[in-house]
C-alpha cells in the first residue's frame, strides 16, 4: 500500500504551485499569450504544460507548506517575477503601438480607429497594422520560443526562495521603460521627416497659388505619401524590429540579474 505522508504532499504542491504563478503571470502579460481573443481555459492549460515541462529541471524548492502564510507570500512573489518579466517584453510592442499612434497622427488618419483585441481600446488603424506586423516578425523570428527560453532561465537567476528579490529590478525595468518614447520615435522618424518636407512643399505651394485649397489637396497628398514612405520601408521595419526584441530579451536578462543579486 502506497502511503503519502503530509511532508510529502506539500513538497509536490509547492513544486507546482510555487512555479505556476510565475508562468501563469507570464502567459498574462506577456505578447501574444496575452491576446484578450485566447480563451482563458487555454492559457491556464498552457501555463500548466510549460510549468510541467520546466519542474525536471527546475532548482529544488523551499520547505514551505504552499498554504501557509509564508507559502502565499512566495506565491505572491513569483507573480510579481513573472509580471515583471513578461512586461518587460510588453515594452517593445508598447514602442511599435507610439509608432503607430505618431505616424496615424501626422498622416491625418488618428481618426480612423479601430478595436484593439490585446487592450480592449479603440486604436488607429495605422497602429493596429504595425502592432500585427510586429507580432507576425516575433513569431517568425521565434520570439515566443526565446521567451519561453528565458523563462526556464529565470529560475536559475531568481530561483524560488523564501528571499525577496532586490528592488533594483524595478529599478531596471523603468530605465528599460524610458526607451519606450525613444524607440517609437525612431521607428517613426522616416515618416514624419517625409511628412515634413511634403508639408512645407504644400505651404510653399499655397503662397505661390493663393486661391488653391489646401485642406482638399493637402490632406490627399498627406495619405498618398504616408502610405509610399510606409511601403518603402517595410523591407526595413523587420531589422529595425528584431534589433528592438533583442534589446528586450537582453532588458529582460539584466532585470533578472539585478533583482537576484
Amino acid at each position: 500500500m502506497i502511503s503519502v505522508s503530509s511532508a510529502q504532499l506539500d513538497a509536490w504542491l509547492a513544486m507546482l504551485v510555487f512555479p505556476l504563478a510565475r508562468v501563469l503571470a507570464l502567459v498574462s502579460v506577456a505578447p501574444v499569450f496575452s491576446n484578450i481573443s485566447l480563451p482563458e481555459r487555454i492559457k491556464v492549460v498552457f501555463g500548466v504544460a510549460i510549468t510541467l515541462a520546466l519542474i525536471p529541471a527546475l532548482p529544488p524548492m523551499p520547505a514551505v507548506p504552499a498554504g501557509s502564510w509564508i507559502g502565499l507570500a512566495i506565491v505572491f512573489e513569483q507573480v510579481a517575477i513573472g509580471t515583471l518579466i513578461g512586461f518587460a517584453l510588453r515594452i517593445a510592442f508598447a514602442a511599435v503601438d507610439v509608432a503607430g499612434q505618431l505616424i496615424g497622427l501626422q498622416m491625418g488618419l488618428s481618426f480612423a480607429v479601430f478595436y484593439d483585441p490585446t487592450t480592449s481600446s479603440q486604436a488607429p488603424v495605422v497602429s493596429e497594422f504595425m502592432a500585427l506586423l510586429a507580432t507576425l516578425i516575433f513569431l517568425a523570428l521565434n520570439g515566443h520560443l526565446l521567451m519561453l527560453s528565458l523563462l526556464a532561465r529565470s529560475f536559475t537567476l531568481l530561483p524560488v526562495s523564501t528571499v525577496p528579490f532586490a528592488a533594483k529590478g524595478f529599478v531596471t525595468l523603468l530605465a528599460w521603460a524610458g526607451t519606450m518614447f525613444a524607440a517609437g520615435v525612431l521607428l517613426a522618424l522616416p515618416l514624419i521627416a517625409a511628412l515634413l518636407i511634403a508639408n512645407i512643399a504644400m505651404g510653399v505651394l499655397s503662397r505661390v497659388a493663393p486661391q488653391l485649397n489646401l485642406f482638399a489637396v493637402g490632406f490627399p497628398v498627406t495619405i498618398f505619401a504616408g502610405f509610399a514612405v510606409i511601403t518603402i520601408s517595410l523591407p526595413y521595419f523587420a531589422a529595425a524590429l528584431e534589433r528592438l526584441f533583442d534589446q528586450s530579451f537582453d532588458a529582460m536578462a539584466a532585470i533578472m540579474k539585478v533583482a537576484g543579486g
